[in-house]
């Protein structure tokens, strides 16, 4: 059970994601959270030391939280395939992403290239955990005989996510959700070529 000031800080954290995922972290600032969240500056200073500390800590969160939903979605998956299919299903409404405003991982990763070294790393970890999570999702299925070993899970799961996360910034500024569909059919058909 969370304290009260817990879960002051939870909700701050909360309130504060989507404002950062669409404005980001240079765009946001403390007077959108305070409005948002219809919080005194006093209070939020009681939480965050400043807004340098509630990036880091709003960041943190959204990461978790993609993650969670993620493998939350994926482990519904019971074979490799559908395992991967889920994962593809997931970015399938560019338009209206589970946090306001896209991918945090995507809009992350392009606004702390330069500018902020301790974030990039961050999503630089996140990245590479989600890559050899899928590569070891694909390498189970072929080791149970579900894909053929011609298969390249490195190549396959790099090209999967690059071109789902491409395509959900593609798809978001031309404020459309149909080539999204086309991708995952595209994506999809390809693993299905190495089903064994």
């Amino acid at each position: 059970m969370l304290t009260k000031a817990e879960r002051t800080k939870q909700f701050i954290l909360e309130t504060a994601a989507p404002i950062f995922n669409q404005k980001g972290i240079s765009g946001a600032n403390i007077d959108d959270v305070l409005d948002a969240a219809k919080l005194t500056k006093g209070c939020l200073y009681g939480h965050f030391e400043n807004k340098e500390d509630l990036a880091l800590q709003v960041v943190d969160h959204m990461l978790v939280n993609n993650g969670e939903k993620m493998m939350a979605t994926i482990s519904k998956g019971k074979t490799a395939k559908a395992k991967v299919f889920a994962f593809l299903d997931f970015y399938k409404d560019p338009l209206n992403t589970h946090l306001k405003g896209g991918c945090p991982i995507f809009n992350i990763a392009v606004e702390s290239d330069d500018n902020f070294p301790v974030i990039k790393e961050k999503i630089a970890g996140v990245i590479r955990n989600g890559q050899n999570i899928f590569i070891s999702i694909l390498n189970q299925g072929i080791q149970a005989g579900e894909f053929s070993a011609t298969l390249d899970p490195a190549v396959y799961a790099f090209k999967a996510v690059a071109a789902v996360e491409g395509g959900l910034v593609m798809c978001r500024a031309i404020n459309s959700a149909k080539p999204m569909a086309g991708l995952i059919k595209s994506l999809k058909a390809e693993l299905e070529a190495y089903v064994s």
